[in-house]
This record gives structure tokens, sequence and C-alpha cells, in this order.
């Protein structure tokens, strides 16, 4: 008699998504949603390096959380479609909608 042993998540083990699944679909917004804060970021770029009476002339602290928050933007959606090719459709979510969630509790807060 074999045993059989599942694969562990990460193994190879493929995700048992559909055309429609809600997983696919949360992903594919959360790669909208992160590209329009990208583009939001580069919209708002005038006011952290610009030198007008509104700018603030590329201070440091909040040209390195521009920064930050870009490179994010772009590299989130890149992980959790690599994370759900990989069998990890819920952490790939989660990293794909993590530069979103993070920008609306800094607008929440401020």
């Amino acid at each position: 008699m074999a045993v059989e042993s599942a694969a562990e998540p990460g193994q190879g083990r493929s995700v048992k998504a559909g055309k429609g699944s809600l997983v696919k679909i949360f992903c594919a917004i959360a790669v909208v949603a992160d590209l329009a804060l990208a583009a939001f970021l580069v919209a708002l770029s005038g006011f952290i390096f610009g030198g007008g009476p509104e700018g603030m002339h590329g201070e440091t602290g909040a040209a390195m959380i521009w920064w930050g928050a870009f490179i994010s933007a772009l590299v989130a959606p890149v992980l959790g479609i690599l994370l759900f090719r990989h069998g990890r459709p819920g952490p790939g979510v989660l990293i794909a909608w993590a530069p979103v969630i993070v920008a609306l509790v800094f607008a929440s807060i401020s």
C-alpha cells in the first residue's frame, strides 16, 4: 500500500482556481489599484520635489517616503502574482493589496 503525501504550499502545488475565481479577480483588481496608486504618486511628485511655494523642495524624509511608496506600488503586484502562481494565493493577494491598504491608513491618519 503506497502512502500519498500532499505537497506543502509553495512546493509545486497547483492552485485550483478556475477561470473566474474570486482570488484571481482580487489579484487583478489589486494590480490595477497598485498601478493607479503609482500614477497618483507621480502626479503628486511635483509637490514633493518641486520648487514652487507649495513644494517641499525635495526634503529628505518626504523624498524617501515617496520613493518607498512608489517602489512598493510597482513591486507588490509582481510579488503577489508570483506567489499566486507558486501555489500561495492568500499571501499573494495580501501582498498585492498591501500598498493600497497602507496608503488608505496613512490617508485616514492625516
